[in-house]
C-alpha cells in the first residue's frame, strides 16, 4: 500500500519517536542501559556489551529498515502496520532483536 509522503514521514517519525520515549521510560526505571542517537530519519539504540541496532527510514521506497546482529530488514506500510518481506511486524522484529543483543527481554509497544 502505497502512502502519500506527508503521511510515511508522519507514520515513520511516530514510530521512531515512540521508540525512544519505551527506551527514555526503561532507562528511568532502571530496566536496561540502552543509549540512542538520532539523526533526522536515522536513530542508533547502543545496547549492553556494545552492540547496536540502526533504524532508518528510506522515504524514496517508503520504507523502514531496520540493521541487527541478526541481519537487516526492510519494512513497508501494509495499511495497518509496518511488516517486513516474512510478514513480521516491526515492533515483534525489534523486541526480538533488542532481546537477543541485550541478553533480557524486552518488548517494544506501539
Amino acid at each position: 500500500m502505497s502512502l502519500s509522503d506527508a503521511d510515511y514521514h508522519a507514520k515513520a517519525y511516530a514510530l521512531l519517536a515512540s521508540i525512544e520515549e519505551q527506551i527514555d521510560a526503561w532507562l528511568e526505571a532502571d530496566v536496561v542501559d540502552i543509549d540512542t542517537h538520532r539523526t533526522g530519519g536515522l536513530l542508533e539504540l547502543s545496547l549492553p556489551g556494545g552492540s547496536k541496532i540502526v533504524l532508518n527510514t528510506q522515504p524514496p521506497l517508503q520504507e523502514l529498515w531496520l540493521a541487527a546482529r541478526s541481519g537487516g530488514y526492510h519494512f513497508k506500510w501494509d495499511g495497518s502496520q509496518w511488516v517486513d518481506r516474512e510478514g513480521q511486524e516491526f515492533l515483534a522484529r525489534l523486541s526480538r532483536c533488542a532481546s537477543e543483543q541485550s541478553g533480557q527481554a524486552l518488548k517494544f509497544s506501539a
